[in-house]
C-alpha cells in the first residue's frame, strides 16, 4: 500500500487550543504524523510518496468558496492586526445572533467561520492545511488509477470541518473532498466510514441531504462527548439523503466486543449500499490510552478493523484523522493497514 505524506504538516506546530477551563498546547501536534510515518517505514507497508499540488477547486466543491478563500488570509490578517500568539476565535454567532453578516475584524471572523477554539493558526498552519488536502487528493488518484487501497497520511485532520466552518483541529474536510472527487471522476456512490472516537460532524453536515454519499460514524455518545451537538442515532439524513446517514453512538468505556458489533452492523449496511469506493476516516483515538478519549480498544484490535474493511472487497482510501496517544498512534494506525493487507 502506498502512503502519501508531506513534511509541510510540521509548520502547524506550537498552536494553542481552548479546552474545558484552560488554554493549552494543542494535542494535535507534528509528532503524531511522524510516529505514523516511522511505523510505515519500519513495517515496510509500502513506498511513501510526496503529494501532487492541486488548486482549490476540489475544496470548493465541498466547502463554501468564501470559507476556503478565508483560510490562507488568517495569519496575515492576525499579524497585521497586531495580535500575538495563536490566532483563535473568542465569540461565535450562536442562536439569536446574526450569522449572515461577516464582521470585519479577524478575531471576529475566526468565530464566524468556526464552531470552537480548537482549530487555531500559527504561521505555518495554512501550508499544512493545503498540504494535507494535496495528500488526500493524491492518494485518491492512486485508488482511481487502480490501486486496491492507499493511505493519505493527512495532518491536520478534517472530519470536524463543515461546509463553512472549522473546528476540532480540522480546517478542510479531506475525506469529504476525496469522496466528492471520486464522484466527479465517475463514481456513482461513495461510502465514508468514520471510525474516529469523535463524531465526524462536519462530514455529516456536508452530505446530510444527499444520497450519493453514505456517511457512517462510530463514535462517543454526543450526550457526554465532543462535539456534543451532532451524532445521535436518530440523525438519519434528510430529503434525498434520508437513510444514508448512520450513527453508532457508544458510551464511555466501550471496549472491543461492543465496538466491533457496531462495526459489523455498519459494514453490513455499507455493503448493502454497494458503493464504488470506500473512504475511511481513520481515527485511532479509540485506543485505551488516548489522553482525550474514553474507549478501550487495544493495539491488537486495530489489525482486526483493517481485516474487516478488506472483506468488503472494495477500493479503499484511508484518510488519517485523530489519535493522540502519540507513542502508540503509529502502531495502531499502521496496524489497520497491515490488517487490511492481511499481514
Amino acid at each position: 500500500m502506498k502512503t502519501v505524506f508531506s513534511p509541510l504538516h510540521a509548520g502547524h506546530a506550537g498552536q494553542m487550543e481552548l479546552v474545558t477551563a484552560a488554554i493549552v498546547p494543542g494535542f494535535e501536534k507534528p509528532s503524531r504524523a511522524e510516529f505514523i510515518r516511522s511505523r510505515v517505514e519500519s513495517e515496510k507497508l509500502g513506498p511513501i510518496i510526496a503529494p501532487v499540488e492541486h488548486d482549490l477547486a476540489a475544496a470548493k466543491r465541498i466547502h463554501k468558496a468564501d470559507y476556503i478563500d478565508f483560510l490562507p488570509t488568517v495569519w496575515p490578517q492576525w499579524t497585521a492586526a497586531g495580535f500575538k500568539g495563536s490566532a483563535m476565535a473568542f465569540t461565535w454567532p450562536t442562536r439569536g445572533l446574526r450569522g449572515d453578516v461577516p464582521p470585519q475584524r479577524i478575531d471576529a471572523l475566526l468565530g464566524y467561520y468556526s464552531f470552537d477554539a480548537g482549530a487555531t493558526f500559527v504561521e505555518g498552519t495554512w501550508a499544512a492545511i493545503k498540504s494535507s488536502y494535496d495528500v488526500a487528493l493524491t492518494a485518491a488518484a492512486l485508488v482511481k488509477a487502480g490501486e486496491r487501497s492507499a493511505f493519505a497520511l493527512c495532518r491536520p485532520p478534517g472530519h470536524h470541518a463543515g461546509a463553512a466552518f472549522m473546528g476540532g483541529y480540522c480546517f478542510i474536510n479531506n475525506a469529504a473532498v476525496a469522496a466528492q472527487w471520486f464522484l466527479d471522476q465517475g463514481a456513482s456512490r461513495v461510502s465514508i466510514l468514520d471510525v474516529d472516537y469523535h463524531h465526524g460532524n462536519g462530514t455529516q453536515e456536508i452530505f446530510y441531504d444527499r444520497g450519493d454519499v453514505q456517511v457512517i460514524n462510530l463514535h462517543g455518545d454526543p450526550m457526554t462527548e465532543y462535539p456534543f451537538f451532532l451524532g445521535h442515532a436518530d440523525e438519519r439524513g434528510a430529503g434525498d439523503g434520508e437513510g444514508f446517514n448512520l450513527n453508532y453512538p457508544m458510551p464511555f468505556g466501550t471496549g472491543w466486543d461492543a465496538w466491533n458489533a457496531s462495526l459489523e452492523d455498519a459494514c453490513a449496511k455499507l455493503a448493502a449500499y454497494a458503493p464504488d469506493v470506500v473512504v475511511v476516516s481513520l481515527g485511532v483515538d479509540t485506543f485505551e490510552k488516548d489522553p482525550i478519549s474514553q474507549f478501550k480498544l487495544k493495539s491488537a484490535d486495530y489489525p482486526k478493523i483493517g481485516r474487516r474493511i478488506a472483506r468488503l472487497g472494495l477500493p479503499t482510501l484511508f484518510v488519517m484523522e485523530g489519535g493522540y496517544a502519540v507513542e502508540e498512534i503509529g502502531i495502531n494506525a499502521v496496524g489497520v493497514m497491515t490488517g487490511f493487507e492481511d499481514r
